[in-house]
């Protein structure tokens, strides 16, 4: 067990103390804007673009699954990154991690912006396309868990949930900052010159994550929860020579063998958020285009609007479960959403655009209920010396089983079946989620310093 850290840490009227946790905040939340900006861009582009840009030759349908697909790249890669980064982040730092994990991302990003067509380089362009996509979910794999921990174990602890929530509203922040700089341009250019090079703008925007990066890197210090791990480390493995040894075990492994349960149920948990994150932002924009005679200008609103709606609760939620729970919020999340699916495409079928806005945003709003507490949740699951690793497994896990191929399987249903299935399946996920939080333990009082 690891010494208790000294008193003032947690005391919330100590100015320096105050000023350093916003500070912290906030960066968190630009960097992991976006972050979260670049990630989304791709769903846009994948809805709207990238099937006459990259898979010409297909039909429509056929050419919109493989558009997805290529967005689940993204998610296949966000265990790896996971694992990769959480491995990193256990061993030599959050903050170290958390910079590399950007900048991969403004640099993978900004190569989407100039990379050839199909018409260009033939089928060169879906394949490195996919890469690409590949490299963006390893940065997202790494970019949450470093972010996350940077901020719940700076904060103090009664407002540990509270503080947690400015590294999830990079979500829909980020999804806010994409769907804006798709309207823009739309704006600016014409049909032709956006679906040629219009759309490569957004993209190259990102080169200021590279920045983001760096400030980080010079102004902001690691937390004191893994410095005092360090500390331990190091009394730990000094050797008879008198130098101090690295630990070789993996975190990753380690994390495994020791919370195989909390990292299931977290990847349970996080079921919910990620289908229907993804059938609102991502699958709606095609389906609202094609199904309720919708524009791309206003189904791309609409999404932005409910974004804008989630960050305030998402924040309510969180500072709510510093004071009754993680878990209650949680689950009226999860049981909410669940509802809802059967709500949201009679709203977006009536082709009017105030009852899509209101069918989004509802959604949008309950799935903060549970993206909001999850970062402080999903961190007290975990010992420090492991936590980077098995927040971020059970995260990532969640993602790809839940966000990956959701809008491909909604496509799927929905040219198959009827829409109604796709209601079904988000109502499906919503109490696999409700279950698994159910078998988790509360963790709100729990000190984020102790290593078990």
């Amino acid at each position: 067990m690891m010494d208790t850290p000294d008193k003032d840490i947690n005391n919330t009227d100590n100015p320096p103390l105050q000023s350093n946790i916003r500070k912290v905040a906030l960066t968190a939340l630009a960097g992991t804007s976006i972050e979260w900006y670049d990630f989304f861009l791709y769903g846009a582009a994948a809805a709207l673009i990238f099937p006459k840009a990259f898979f010409p030759e297909a039909t429509e349908t056929i050419a919109l699954i493989l558009s997805f697909g290529t967005f689940a790249a993204g998610f296949l890669a966000r265990p790896v990154g996971g694992v990769l980064f959480g491995h990193f982040g256990d061993r030599i730092g959050r903050k170290r991690t958390l910079v590399i994990a950007l900048m991969l991302m403004g640099v993978s990003s900004t190569l989407i912006g100039l990379l050839p067509t199909y018409a260009a380089i033939g089928v060169a362009a879906p394949i490195l396309l996919t890469l690409l996509r590949f490299a963006q979910g390893l940065a997202i794999g790494g970019q949450w868990g470093g972010a996350m921990l940077l901020v719940t174990e700076s904060a103090p602890k009664e407002k540990r949930g509270y503080y947690g929530a400015y590294a999830q509203a990079g979500a829909p922040a980020g999804i806010i900052l994409a769907n804006l700089a798709f309207i823009i341009v739309s704006a600016l250019f014409s049909d032709d010159f956006f679906n040629s090079w219009g759309w490569r703008i957004p993209f190259l925007a990102s080169a200021v994550l590279i920045g983001i990066s760096m400030y980080i890197q010079l102004n902001l210090e690691d937390t004191k929860a893994f410095k005092e791990l360090e500390s331990v480390r190091k009394n730990k493995t000094a050797s008879e020579d008198g130098y101090q040894t690295i630990p070789t075990r993996s975190p990753v492994l380690d994390a495994l063998k020791k919370y195989p349960k909390q990292i299931v149920l977290a990847a349970g948990a996080f079921l919910s958020i990620q289908v229907t994150f993804y059938i609102l932002v991502a699958f709606l924009l095609s389906y609202g285009v094609t199904s309720a005679g919708m524009s791309r200008a206003e189904m791309l609103t609409a999404v932005l609007i409910g974004s804008a709606l989630m960050i305030p609760i998402l924040f309510l939620a969180s500072a709510y479960s510093d004071k009754h729970g993680r878990k209650k919020v949680f689950m009226l999340g999860a049981t909410l959403t669940a509802l809802w699916a059967f709500v949201i495409f009679p709203l977006v079928d009536s082709g009017n655009f105030w009852l899509i806005i209101l069918a989004i945003t509802g959604g949008q709003g309950f799935l903060g209920m549970m993206y909001g507490p999850q970062a402080a949740f999903f961190a007290e699951l975990f010992s420090t010396e492991v936590r980077y690793s098995g927040a971020s497994l059970g995260y990532q896990l969640g993602a790809i089983l839940g966000g990956a191929f959701a809008p491909t399987i909604a496509t799927i249903l929905w040219k198959e079946y009827d829409i109604f299935w796709v209601s079904v399946y988000i109502a499906c996920a919503s109490i696999l989620s409700l279950l698994s939080v159910m078998m988790l333990s509360e963790t709100y009082q729990s000190d984020l310093t102790d290593s078990v």
